[in-house]
């Protein structure tokens, strides 16, 4: 594809509809790479006991011929080819990855993301934690990341873990290393329940399939690591535990509609149960309404919602044979389909998923019964134990108020939270998370932006002019890079790159999005061929279909109905009213 009147974004809405629904064929023939070794094996053995109606806590056997095709502790995937996903060892730090972060990422002026609130941010980190995470370096085996003489970082050089490789099977110099994802790759709900069987237990409350959280939605701390127990803890801060708090009594409600039509069930299998709804309804969530209010262009949108709901659902019944093409009834109960690719997750995925931009570093906290101010806060009160102690200050539903009526940050050039920058952990480790974020995209392999378009199919760009619209933008990018274009990251470009109109992040992230997004859905059998009364139940389906993210919130949270009244698309991720 070239640049100009070629992009999709260019042409009138039908043919952009045509041209986005090619170019993501072509992602999936092109785009889609295993790196397993040796190859997965297939197997005949069956799920031990309701594995294969239910989802397991390590994420095994949701494919039932490939039992361990996107569990817990499988490699990332990449969507490029194996053969461009080499680190450049010899370029890990040209240039040094801290200059990038405090010459081109850093926050001076704060610029809003205004078609989107504070939730949004809260909400796709959360979603991130259920998604991936890679395992945690040592402080035996760091990069050093060499200093200005001006530069004020605490020690020097700086140092970062290195990221694990897993240890290949086989010596191989032909295959780059490949790291494991801690979590489950598939969308499973992983950060509310955990990816093990130890995790899953110690949040449950032992009774009508029922977690542990308080009527107001708070969740317990555990008194040693002083961190909420929940699914996933780590890199917590406020806006993630209303929203782990949210889901956990949406959990319990669920348990109480599949217990009144089901009193015989026993605690397993109701919390099972009520398990595999919340997990689509959060799946169906994002799917129609976050990725919608980030990406409102209508052609998108549109596209968006035929994923889950099709084009033409409501024809279903009367052609059933409609309900086997996604494009038609929407890909919940079609089909599944791997495109030929075992499923995983994929180390591009992750990286355009560095949005650490959205997050604000002021906080105003104000009442949802009369709008008054009840504090001013920065991003560092809002996070870690401290984070902990300042929900226990508040009135959950004036914080989900206060997220809801103000916008997070715009994924662009200078607009990192500076406190991200110089990010003081509970157990005292420091880190510049722009740094980190740039060196992990080359420590991964992850191609530099040129050479990502191309093998995106996405013509590079020619100047540094032509990379981005902001000329002081153009000159700085110029300067750091030493006039070497080809040497851009990919993280600089993304968030360089102008923006299509209705876009809340680029066109080349969007190709991964366009290419992930469907097969999240398509790969995964409890969202595609088992999303159906006979698994989830018809209470189950009705649940996940009949609910969004404002029914959710005003489900526990009744006060707030009011502010979420009127919003474009009913959409609770667009900014909310403000109470008269």
């Amino acid at each position: 594809m070239g640049n100009g009147s070629d992009d999709w974004y260019d042409l009138p809405r039908p043919v952009a509809g045509i041209r986005l629904y090619r170019i993501r064929e072509e992602l999936r023939e092109k785009n889609l790479h295993d790196t397993e070794e040796p190859p997965l094996e297939s197997s005949t053995a069956p799920a031990g006991g309701e594995g294969s109606r239910v989802r397991t806590s390590d994420g095994t056997y949701n494919d039932l011929t490939c039992p361990r095709m996107g569990s817990a502790g499988m490699r990332f995937g990449r969507n490029v080819p194996l053969s461009e996903a080499f680190p450049d060892v010899a370029n890990l730090m040209t240039p040094s990855p801290r200059q990038v972060s405090l010459e081109l990422l850093t926050r001076n002026i704060f610029q809003p993301a205004t078609i989107l609130n504070v939730i949004a941010a809260a909400w796709i980190q959360f979603m991130v934690h259920d998604w991936f995470i890679h395992k945690k370096g040592s402080w035996a085996h760091t990069h050093d990341i060499p200093l200005s003489d001006g530069d004020d970082w605490h020690e020097r050089p700086m140092r970062v873990p290195k990221t694990p490789a897993d240890t290949p099977k086989v010596a191989d110099s032909k295959r780059p290393p490949a790291y494991i994802n801690e979590n489950t790759h598939w969308w499973d709900g992983s950060h509310v329940y955990g990816s093990s069987a130890s995790a899953q237990a110690s949040l449950r409350a032992g009774r009508d399939g029922k977690v542990l959280v308080s009527p107001s939605g708070r969740l317990g701390v555990d008194p040693v690591t002083g961190r909420e127990i929940t699914g996933f803890t780590e890199n917590g801060w406020v806006g993630l535990s209303l929203l782990h708090g949210l889901f956990a009594l949406e959990h319990n409600a669920i348990c109480d509609q599949l217990k009144s039509h089901n009193p015989l069930w026993d605690d397993e299998r109701v919390f099972q149960q009520a398990r595999l709804v919340n997990a689509a309804l959060l799946a169906k969530i994002h799917t129609v309404e976050w990725s919608t209010a980030i990406l409102p262009r209508d052609v998108i949108a549109t596209g968006l919602r035929t994923n889950w709901y099709g084009r033409f659902s409501r024809l279903q019944h009367a052609f059933p044979a409609l309900a086997d093409n996604d494009l038609f009834s929407g890909i919940p109960g079609s089909p599944t389909d791997h495109t030929g690719v075992p499923f995983s997750l994929t180390e591009e995925f992750v990286s355009v998923y560095r949005m650490h931009t959205l997050m604000p570093d002021h906080f105003t906290i104000r009442s949802a019964e009369t709008d008054e101010g009840l504090a001013n806060a920065e991003l560092p009160d809002l996070s870690g134990r401290r984070g902990v102690e300042f929900l226990a200050r508040f009135n959950p539903a004036d914080l989900f108020y206060s997220f809801g009526i103000h916008n997070p940050g715009a994924v662009r050039l200078h607009n990192y939270p500076k406190f991200l920058q110089n990010l003081v952990q509970d157990n005292g480790d420091r880190f510049d998370l722009g740094t980190i974020d740039i060196l992990r995209d080359r420590e991964r392999g992850v191609p530099r932006y040129n050479r990502f378009r191309r093998l995106l199919n996405k013509a590079p760009v020619r100047s540094f002019e032509e990379l981005t619209d902001n000329p002081a933008w153009a000159a700085e990018i110029k300067r750091v890079y030493k006039n070497d274009l080809e040497m851009v990251d990919t993280m600089v470009g993304l968030m360089a790159e102008p923006l299509p109109e209705g876009m809340g992040f680029s066109d080349t992230a969007f190709r991964i999005f366009l290419l992930m997004a469907s097969r999240r859905l398509k790969s995964d059998r409890f969202l595609s061929q088992d999303y159906r009364p006979g698994i989830y139940t018809k209470q189950g389906i009705e649940w996940v279909e009949e609910n969004s993210m404002k029914d959710v919130i005003a489900r526990h949270f009744p006060s707030l109905a009011f502010a979420m009244e009127g919003l474009d698309d009913d959409n609770a991720f667009k900014p909310w009213k403000v109470r008269a």
